[in-house]
């Protein structure tokens, strides 16, 4: 089919459904857990440490930041935390994953339509058991033609998919709520960058503004506008 942009990549987490929101939920019941051990405000801060620290080794994910959680109940316990908060812990990263997929508004209609005038491929990072265990439940798999559940997202990895699926940086567009892994990286490629910004953004993926001078993205309020700005841009 003819179109400027045969290839449409959307990211998963916080674009078509809810993410960070189950993450802020087991935090907070992660700080009442420790309460009696640290101001709340101080248990957060060591938890976000740690699990940056831990991003090398166990990479983006609930089992990722679940074992994060127990490091850190650990840590500032000096080791008195019992093995029944240990295992609350547990509880709280099996929630977790468990949790019911929940879409973004007009999130099912628009992929739907999208997939009318693009090729759809769905590129996310984390753990590949639960993505695609969220892909399952959401309802919207069939349209994608392509899936990449990649550990993390920079210039090399956008440049290998692009690659690998032989794709030119100006057929190639990516859709996303991170400036840091959706935004910043395909636009240094010379691709098309589409930001549709979330609520609430986890701190590893904020950036300053100075990191976004000269760099040419494209911001949109929702993904129910994309398919109109898709149809606006001229043609290759």
């Amino acid at each position: 089919m003819a179109t400027s942009l045969p290839y449409l990549a959307l990211d998963a987490d916080d674009t078509l459904w809810h993410n960070e929101p189950i993450y802020q939920a087991s935090q907070r019941r992660f700080r009442e857990l420790l309460f009696a051990y640290h101001d709340p405000a101080w248990v957060e801060e060591r938890l976000n440490v740690t699990e940056i620290r831990n991003l090398q080794h166990f990479g983006y994910g609930i089992k990722g930041f679940t074992l994060s959680m127990i490091e850190t109940a650990i840590e500032l316990s000096e080791g008195r935390i019992s093995a029944a908060q240990i295992q609350s812990i547990v509880d709280m990263g099996r929630d977790m994953v468990t949790h019911p997929v929940e879409l973004l508004d007009g999130v099912a209609t628009t992929v739907a339509q999208l997939t009318t005038t693009h090729r759809l491929m769905l590129l996310t990072k984390g753990d590949l058991l639960d993505q695609e265990s969220k892909l399952a439940r959401s309802g919207l798999g069939d349209h994608f033609s392509a899936i990449e559940v990649v550990s993390e997202k920079n210039t090399d990895t956008y440049a290998d998919i692009m690659r690998r699926y032989v794709i030119a940086p100006n057929d190639f567009t990516m859709v996303g709520n991170s400036l840091k892994s959706d935004i910043l990286p395909v636009a240094q490629l010379g691709a098309t960058a589409v930001h549709i910004p979330y609520a609430t953004t986890w701190v590893h993926e904020r950036v300053h503004d100075a990191q976004l001078h000269d760099i040419a993205y494209h911001r949109l309020e929702s993904l129910t506008a994309l398919p109109d700005w898709l149809a606006e841009q001229p043609s290759s």
